[in-house]
Protein backbone atom coordinates (compact mmCIF):
# COMPACT_ATOMS: atom_id res chain seq x y z
CA UNK A 1 0.00 0.00 0.00
CA UNK A 2 1.26 3.41 -1.13
CA UNK A 3 1.96 6.70 1.14
CA UNK A 4 -0.60 8.49 -0.64
CA UNK A 5 -3.21 5.44 -0.55
CA UNK A 6 -2.54 5.47 3.35
CA UNK A 7 -2.94 9.21 3.41
CA UNK A 8 -5.93 9.28 1.96
CA UNK A 9 -7.67 6.82 3.92
CA UNK A 10 -6.16 8.74 7.44
CA UNK A 11 -8.00 12.01 5.89
CA UNK A 12 -11.20 9.62 4.81
CA UNK A 13 -11.23 8.01 8.57
CA UNK A 14 -11.00 11.71 10.08
CA UNK A 15 -13.77 13.33 7.57
CA UNK A 16 -16.56 9.99 8.32
CA UNK A 17 -15.56 10.50 12.01
CA UNK A 18 -16.64 14.10 12.06
CA UNK A 19 -19.84 13.57 10.05
CA UNK A 20 -20.83 10.71 12.17
CA UNK A 21 -20.93 12.96 15.32
CA UNK A 22 -22.43 16.25 13.96
CA UNK A 23 -25.04 13.46 12.66
CA UNK A 24 -25.68 12.42 16.03
CA UNK A 25 -26.03 15.94 17.55
CA UNK A 26 -28.20 17.30 14.91
CA UNK A 27 -30.34 14.29 15.91
CA UNK A 28 -30.21 15.15 19.43
CA UNK A 29 -31.59 18.66 18.86
CA UNK A 30 -34.46 17.45 17.13
CA UNK A 31 -35.78 16.41 20.60
CA UNK A 32 -35.71 19.55 21.85
CA UNK A 33 -38.51 21.26 23.50
CA UNK A 34 -39.40 24.05 24.88
CA UNK A 35 -42.71 22.61 26.46
CA UNK A 36 -42.92 19.97 29.30
CA UNK A 37 -43.01 16.49 27.63
CA UNK A 38 -45.45 14.71 30.10
CA UNK A 39 -42.91 11.86 30.53
CA UNK A 40 -41.22 14.62 32.62
CA UNK A 41 -44.24 15.60 35.09
CA UNK A 42 -42.86 15.03 38.58
CA UNK A 43 -39.24 15.40 37.99
CA UNK A 44 -38.91 18.53 36.19
CA UNK A 45 -42.04 22.12 36.42
CA UNK A 46 -41.89 24.12 33.39
CA UNK A 47 -39.20 26.28 34.69
CA UNK A 48 -36.75 23.95 35.40
CA UNK A 49 -37.50 22.38 32.24
CA UNK A 50 -36.90 25.50 30.57
CA UNK A 51 -33.80 26.20 32.14
CA UNK A 52 -32.59 22.23 30.88
CA UNK A 53 -33.44 22.68 27.33
CA UNK A 54 -31.56 26.37 27.06
CA UNK A 55 -28.51 24.73 28.92
CA UNK A 56 -28.46 21.68 26.57
CA UNK A 57 -28.78 23.99 23.62
CA UNK A 58 -25.77 26.77 25.26
CA UNK A 59 -23.36 23.73 25.30
CA UNK A 60 -24.47 22.18 22.17
CA UNK A 61 -23.91 25.17 20.35
CA UNK A 62 -20.60 26.37 21.42
CA UNK A 63 -19.90 22.03 21.34
CA UNK A 64 -20.65 22.52 17.46
CA UNK A 65 -18.06 25.84 17.19
CA UNK A 66 -15.54 24.45 19.24
CA UNK A 67 -15.36 20.78 17.46
CA UNK A 68 -15.55 22.41 14.19
CA UNK A 69 -12.52 24.70 14.90
CA UNK A 70 -10.72 21.47 16.41
CA UNK A 71 -11.34 20.00 13.32
CA UNK A 72 -9.79 22.75 10.83
CA UNK A 73 -6.99 22.21 12.78
CA UNK A 74 -6.54 19.01 12.59
CA UNK A 75 -7.75 18.68 9.12
CA UNK A 76 -4.75 21.68 8.02
CA UNK A 77 -2.04 19.37 10.23
CA UNK A 78 -2.90 16.44 8.39
CA UNK A 79 -3.22 18.01 5.02
CA UNK A 80 0.51 20.38 5.23
CA UNK A 81 2.11 17.56 6.95
CA UNK A 82 2.67 19.50 9.91
CA UNK A 83 2.95 16.31 12.26
CA UNK A 84 5.97 15.43 9.68
CA UNK A 85 7.42 18.83 9.43
CA UNK A 86 7.72 18.85 13.51
CA UNK A 87 9.50 15.25 13.35
CA UNK A 88 11.87 16.70 11.11
CA UNK A 89 12.61 19.73 12.72
CA UNK A 90 13.10 18.05 15.87
CA UNK A 91 15.74 15.61 14.21
CA UNK A 92 17.59 18.69 13.92
CA UNK A 93 18.70 18.15 17.73
CA UNK A 94 18.33 14.60 18.61
CA UNK A 95 18.21 11.27 16.92
CA UNK A 96 17.40 9.48 20.20
CA UNK A 97 14.09 7.69 19.71
CA UNK A 98 13.23 8.32 23.26
CA UNK A 99 13.60 11.90 23.25
CA UNK A 100 12.32 12.55 19.65
CA UNK A 101 9.04 11.16 21.08
CA UNK A 102 9.09 12.40 24.43
CA UNK A 103 9.63 15.91 22.77
CA UNK A 104 7.02 15.37 19.72
CA UNK A 105 4.43 14.65 22.35
CA UNK A 106 5.15 17.41 24.54
CA UNK A 107 5.19 19.83 22.31
CA UNK A 108 2.00 18.22 21.09
CA UNK A 109 0.15 18.56 24.36
CA UNK A 110 1.48 21.98 25.53
CA UNK A 111 -0.37 23.44 22.37
CA UNK A 112 -3.65 21.44 22.48
CA UNK A 113 -3.24 23.10 25.71
CA UNK A 114 -3.22 26.31 24.55
CA UNK A 115 -5.59 25.99 21.87
CA UNK A 116 -8.01 24.69 24.03
CA UNK A 117 -7.53 27.08 26.77
CA UNK A 118 -10.28 29.48 25.56
CA UNK A 119 -12.83 27.87 24.96
CA UNK A 120 -12.38 25.45 28.77
CA UNK A 121 -12.62 29.29 29.88
CA UNK A 122 -15.39 30.32 28.41
CA UNK A 123 -16.90 26.95 29.17
CA UNK A 124 -16.41 27.31 32.71
CA UNK A 125 -16.20 31.30 33.44
CA UNK A 126 -19.33 31.82 31.10
CA UNK A 127 -21.70 28.94 30.37
CA UNK A 128 -21.53 26.79 33.81
CA UNK A 129 -21.46 30.14 35.87
CA UNK A 130 -24.87 31.62 33.66
CA UNK A 131 -26.24 28.45 34.97
CA UNK A 132 -25.45 28.31 38.59
CA UNK A 133 -23.06 25.59 38.55
CA UNK A 134 -19.27 27.14 38.41
CA UNK A 135 -17.41 27.45 41.77
CA UNK A 136 -14.16 27.57 40.60
CA UNK A 137 -12.40 30.45 41.08
CA UNK A 138 -9.85 31.81 38.15
CA UNK A 139 -6.69 31.13 40.27
CA UNK A 140 -7.84 27.24 41.02
CA UNK A 141 -8.76 26.92 37.15
CA UNK A 142 -5.18 27.81 35.92
CA UNK A 143 -3.44 25.83 38.86
CA UNK A 144 -5.54 22.75 38.18
CA UNK A 145 -4.48 23.11 34.39
CA UNK A 146 -0.80 23.45 35.10
CA UNK A 147 -0.92 20.86 37.59
CA UNK A 148 -2.72 18.89 34.66
CA UNK A 149 0.23 19.48 32.51
CA UNK A 150 3.06 18.51 35.19
CA UNK A 151 0.61 15.52 36.36
CA UNK A 152 0.41 14.11 32.81
CA UNK A 153 4.39 14.78 32.11
CA UNK A 154 5.49 13.07 35.66
CA UNK A 155 3.32 9.90 34.47
CA UNK A 156 3.01 9.18 30.81
CA UNK A 157 6.74 10.55 29.96
CA UNK A 158 8.29 7.47 31.68
CA UNK A 159 5.52 4.91 30.92
CA UNK A 160 5.93 6.80 26.63
CA UNK A 161 10.13 6.66 27.46
CA UNK A 162 9.75 2.94 28.36
CA UNK A 163 7.88 1.95 25.87
CA UNK A 164 9.57 3.19 23.20
CA UNK A 165 12.56 1.64 24.88
CA UNK A 166 11.14 -1.40 24.37
CA UNK A 167 10.05 -1.38 21.20
CA UNK A 168 13.82 -0.25 20.17
CA UNK A 169 14.73 -3.95 21.75
CA UNK A 170 11.96 -6.08 20.75
CA UNK A 171 10.67 -4.89 17.62
CA UNK A 172 8.33 -7.77 17.15
CA UNK A 173 6.65 -8.67 20.49
CA UNK A 174 7.23 -4.93 22.22
CA UNK A 175 3.20 -5.05 21.93
CA UNK A 176 3.02 -8.10 25.03
CA UNK A 177 5.13 -5.57 26.99
CA UNK A 178 3.38 -2.34 26.67
CA UNK A 179 0.52 -4.29 27.04
CA UNK A 180 1.75 -5.49 31.34
CA UNK A 181 2.75 -2.13 31.89
CA UNK A 182 -0.51 -0.77 30.32
CA UNK A 183 -2.14 -3.70 32.85
CA UNK A 184 0.45 -2.79 35.86
CA UNK A 185 -0.86 0.81 35.27
CA UNK A 186 -4.53 0.21 35.43
CA UNK A 187 -4.40 -1.60 38.57
CA UNK A 188 -1.84 1.00 40.01
CA UNK A 189 -4.66 3.70 39.35
CA UNK A 190 -6.93 1.30 40.79
CA UNK A 191 -5.84 1.09 44.22
CA UNK A 192 -4.10 4.47 44.41
CA UNK A 193 -6.09 7.10 42.33
CA UNK A 194 -8.21 8.09 45.14
CA UNK A 195 -5.29 8.38 48.15
CA UNK A 196 -2.42 9.74 45.20
CA UNK A 197 -3.58 12.00 42.29
CA UNK A 198 -7.13 13.19 43.81
CA UNK A 199 -5.50 15.02 47.00
CA UNK A 200 -3.78 16.94 44.45
CA UNK A 201 -6.31 18.46 43.16
CA UNK A 202 -9.32 18.10 46.31
CA UNK A 203 -9.19 17.88 49.72
CA UNK A 204 -10.46 14.50 51.32
CA UNK A 205 -11.76 14.74 54.88
CA UNK A 206 -13.20 11.12 56.78
CA UNK A 207 -17.03 11.58 56.86
CA UNK A 208 -17.54 13.21 61.14
CA UNK A 209 -19.58 11.05 63.10
CA UNK A 210 -22.90 11.55 63.27
CA UNK A 211 -27.10 10.11 61.15
CA UNK A 212 -25.20 9.77 58.07
CA UNK A 213 -22.24 7.90 58.81
CA UNK A 214 -24.21 5.80 61.17
CA UNK A 215 -26.98 5.12 58.59
CA UNK A 216 -23.66 4.26 56.22
CA UNK A 217 -21.75 1.72 58.51
CA UNK A 218 -24.97 -0.12 58.95
CA UNK A 219 -25.86 -0.41 55.87
CA UNK A 220 -22.38 -1.56 54.68
CA UNK A 221 -22.19 -4.13 57.61
CA UNK A 222 -25.51 -5.58 56.73
CA UNK A 223 -24.72 -6.29 53.30
CA UNK A 224 -21.32 -7.69 54.23
CA UNK A 225 -19.23 -4.18 52.79
CA UNK A 226 -16.73 -4.17 55.68
CA UNK A 227 -13.30 -2.59 55.68
CA UNK A 228 -14.48 0.90 54.11
CA UNK A 229 -13.30 3.54 54.61
CA UNK A 230 -15.78 6.78 53.84
CA UNK A 231 -14.69 10.03 52.97
CA UNK A 232 -15.98 13.48 51.88
CA UNK A 233 -14.22 15.62 48.99
CA UNK A 234 -14.40 19.59 48.23
CA UNK A 235 -16.61 19.00 45.38
CA UNK A 236 -18.13 22.51 45.18
CA UNK A 237 -14.58 24.63 45.58
CA UNK A 238 -15.26 24.00 41.89
CA UNK A 239 -19.04 23.12 41.16
CA UNK A 240 -22.31 22.65 42.52
CA UNK A 241 -22.44 19.39 40.60
CA UNK A 242 -22.87 16.23 42.58
CA UNK A 243 -21.26 13.08 42.72
CA UNK A 244 -20.05 10.09 44.66
CA UNK A 245 -17.73 7.25 43.65
CA UNK A 246 -15.78 4.67 45.46
CA UNK A 247 -12.41 2.70 45.05
CA UNK A 248 -11.40 -0.55 46.24
CA UNK A 249 -8.52 -3.07 45.54
CA UNK A 250 -8.79 -6.06 47.85
CA UNK A 251 -10.14 -6.04 51.26
CA UNK A 252 -9.54 -2.13 51.78
CA UNK A 253 -12.02 -0.09 50.13
CA UNK A 254 -12.99 3.91 50.06
CA UNK A 255 -16.33 5.42 49.74
CA UNK A 256 -16.18 8.78 48.40
CA UNK A 257 -18.70 11.59 48.66
CA UNK A 258 -19.09 15.28 47.09
CA UNK A 259 -19.99 17.55 49.94
CA UNK A 260 -22.45 18.59 47.29
CA UNK A 261 -24.09 15.36 47.47
CA UNK A 262 -24.30 15.26 50.94
CA UNK A 263 -25.71 19.05 50.98
CA UNK A 264 -28.69 17.95 48.36
CA UNK A 265 -29.84 14.63 49.59
CA UNK A 266 -31.38 13.37 52.48
CA UNK A 267 -29.75 10.89 54.66
CA UNK A 268 -31.88 7.50 53.26
CA UNK A 269 -31.03 9.31 49.94
CA UNK A 270 -27.09 9.29 50.42
CA UNK A 271 -27.73 5.72 51.35
CA UNK A 272 -30.03 4.47 48.70
CA UNK A 273 -27.04 5.99 46.55
CA UNK A 274 -24.24 4.41 47.91
CA UNK A 275 -26.25 1.21 47.96
CA UNK A 276 -26.26 1.48 44.46
CA UNK A 277 -22.44 1.40 44.00
CA UNK A 278 -22.08 -1.11 46.36
CA UNK A 279 -24.14 -2.89 44.17
CA UNK A 280 -21.70 -2.45 41.22
CA UNK A 281 -19.12 -4.12 43.64
CA UNK A 282 -21.20 -6.87 44.97
CA UNK A 283 -22.07 -7.78 41.21
CA UNK A 284 -18.37 -7.73 40.22
CA UNK A 285 -19.02 -4.62 37.51
CA UNK A 286 -15.88 -2.96 38.24
CA UNK A 287 -13.59 -6.03 37.82
CA UNK A 288 -15.62 -6.98 34.47
CA UNK A 289 -15.31 -3.03 32.97
CA UNK A 290 -11.11 -3.79 34.41
CA UNK A 291 -10.86 -7.16 32.40
CA UNK A 292 -12.48 -5.92 29.63
CA UNK A 293 -10.22 -3.10 29.84
CA UNK A 294 -7.40 -4.62 29.43
CA UNK A 295 -8.31 -6.84 26.64
CA UNK A 296 -9.42 -4.14 24.30
CA UNK A 297 -5.51 -2.46 25.39
CA UNK A 298 -4.09 -5.79 24.04
CA UNK A 299 -6.56 -6.00 21.03
CA UNK A 300 -5.37 -2.46 20.04
CA UNK A 301 -1.24 -2.88 20.66
CA UNK A 302 -1.21 -5.99 19.07
CA UNK A 303 -3.09 -4.11 16.03
CA UNK A 304 -0.89 -1.20 16.47
CA UNK A 305 2.70 -3.74 16.18
CA UNK A 306 1.12 -4.93 12.84
CA UNK A 307 0.85 -1.24 12.23
CA UNK A 308 4.55 -0.38 13.17
CA UNK A 309 5.69 -2.95 10.32
CA UNK A 310 3.81 -0.44 7.44
CA UNK A 311 7.02 2.45 6.65
CA UNK A 312 4.23 3.83 4.75
CA UNK A 313 2.02 4.36 7.74
CA UNK A 314 4.58 6.82 9.36
CA UNK A 315 5.31 8.62 6.17
CA UNK A 316 2.00 9.52 5.59
CA UNK A 317 2.22 11.94 7.88
CA UNK A 318 4.78 14.12 6.18
CA UNK A 319 7.77 13.00 6.95
CA UNK A 320 10.78 10.56 5.45
CA UNK A 321 11.93 8.93 8.72
CA UNK A 322 10.27 5.94 10.60
CA UNK A 323 8.74 6.95 14.18
CA UNK A 324 7.45 5.63 16.64
CA UNK A 325 5.58 8.81 17.42
CA UNK A 326 4.41 9.71 14.44
CA UNK A 327 3.26 5.58 13.73
CA UNK A 328 1.05 6.36 16.91
CA UNK A 329 -0.63 9.49 15.80
CA UNK A 330 -1.49 7.86 12.32
CA UNK A 331 -2.49 4.75 14.05
CA UNK A 332 -5.01 6.67 16.31
CA UNK A 333 -6.79 7.66 13.66
CA UNK A 334 -6.72 4.53 11.20
CA UNK A 335 -8.09 3.00 14.58
CA UNK A 336 -11.25 5.08 14.89
CA UNK A 337 -13.23 2.93 13.57
CA UNK A 338 -12.70 -0.03 15.85
CA UNK A 339 -12.48 2.36 18.69
CA UNK A 340 -15.98 3.40 17.96
CA UNK A 341 -16.70 -0.34 17.58
CA UNK A 342 -14.93 -0.52 21.35
CA UNK A 343 -16.79 2.21 22.91
CA UNK A 344 -20.46 0.96 22.26
CA UNK A 345 -20.36 -2.44 23.42
CA UNK A 346 -18.26 -0.27 26.33
CA UNK A 347 -21.55 1.46 26.76
CA UNK A 348 -23.90 -1.10 26.66
CA UNK A 349 -22.20 -3.32 28.83
CA UNK A 350 -22.08 -0.25 31.15
CA UNK A 351 -26.13 0.38 30.87
CA UNK A 352 -26.58 -3.08 31.75
CA UNK A 353 -24.67 -2.63 35.13
CA UNK A 354 -26.34 0.16 36.17
CA UNK A 355 -29.66 -1.24 35.95
CA UNK A 356 -28.13 -3.99 37.85
CA UNK A 357 -26.75 -1.58 40.13
CA UNK A 358 -30.14 0.02 40.33
CA UNK A 359 -31.54 -3.31 41.07
CA UNK A 360 -29.27 -4.19 43.68
CA UNK A 361 -30.25 -1.02 45.83
CA UNK A 362 -33.80 -1.76 45.35
CA UNK A 363 -33.84 -5.30 46.71
CA UNK A 364 -31.66 -4.55 49.45
CA UNK A 365 -32.25 -0.85 50.37
CA UNK A 366 -35.55 1.61 49.50
CA UNK A 367 -36.30 2.20 45.27
CA UNK A 368 -38.28 5.21 46.86
CA UNK A 369 -35.05 7.13 48.32
CA UNK A 370 -33.38 5.54 45.09
CA UNK A 371 -35.93 7.08 42.80
CA UNK A 372 -36.20 10.10 44.94
CA UNK A 373 -32.53 10.69 44.65
CA UNK A 374 -32.28 9.94 41.07
CA UNK A 375 -35.12 12.64 40.47
CA UNK A 376 -33.32 14.85 42.56
CA UNK A 377 -29.42 14.97 41.00
CA UNK A 378 -31.17 15.00 37.12
CA UNK A 379 -33.21 18.36 37.95
CA UNK A 380 -30.34 20.06 40.23
CA UNK A 381 -27.63 19.43 37.46
CA UNK A 382 -29.81 19.87 34.64
CA UNK A 383 -29.88 17.11 32.96
CA UNK A 384 -31.12 16.37 29.12
CA UNK A 385 -33.77 12.93 30.08
CA UNK A 386 -35.05 12.55 26.53
CA UNK A 387 -31.81 12.40 24.04
CA UNK A 388 -32.38 10.84 20.68
CA UNK A 389 -32.05 6.88 20.99
CA UNK A 390 -29.34 7.16 18.29
CA UNK A 391 -27.22 9.56 20.42
CA UNK A 392 -28.23 7.64 23.38
CA UNK A 393 -26.48 4.42 22.05
CA UNK A 394 -23.91 6.14 21.21
CA UNK A 395 -22.31 8.18 24.23
CA UNK A 396 -24.73 7.50 27.18
CA UNK A 397 -22.38 5.17 29.22
CA UNK A 398 -25.86 5.52 32.12
CA UNK A 399 -29.77 5.25 31.05
CA UNK A 400 -31.54 7.73 31.38
CA UNK A 401 -32.94 8.53 34.25
CA UNK A 402 -36.87 7.89 32.74
CA UNK A 403 -35.60 4.72 31.89
CA UNK A 404 -34.18 3.54 35.28
CA UNK A 405 -37.35 4.95 36.82
CA UNK A 406 -39.58 2.96 34.96
CA UNK A 407 -37.33 -0.39 35.68
CA UNK A 408 -37.24 0.50 39.33
CA UNK A 409 -41.12 0.34 39.27
CA UNK A 410 -41.31 -2.75 37.85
Amino acid sequence: MTTETIFIIIISIFLAETILTKWLGYLNTRRWSDTLPSELEGIYDSEKYSKSQQYERTRYKFGWISSWVSFIIMFLVLFFGWFGALDSLLRGFTENSILLALIFFGIISVVSTIIGLPFSYYATFVIEEKFGFNKMTKKLFFSDMLKGLFLSALIWGPILALIVWIYSIVWVSFWLYAWAIATFFSLFMMMFYSSLIVPLFNKQTPLEDGELRDAIEWFAKMVGFTGTDIYVIDGSKRSSKANAYFSWFGPKKRIVLFDTLIKDLTTQELVAVLAHEIGHYKKKHTLQMLIMSIIQTGIILFIFSLALRIPEVSYALGSDEQSFHLWAIAFWILFTPISIVFGMFSSVFSRKNEYEADAYAREKYSWEHLRSALIKLSRNNLSNLRPHPAYEFFYYSHPTVLKRLAALEK
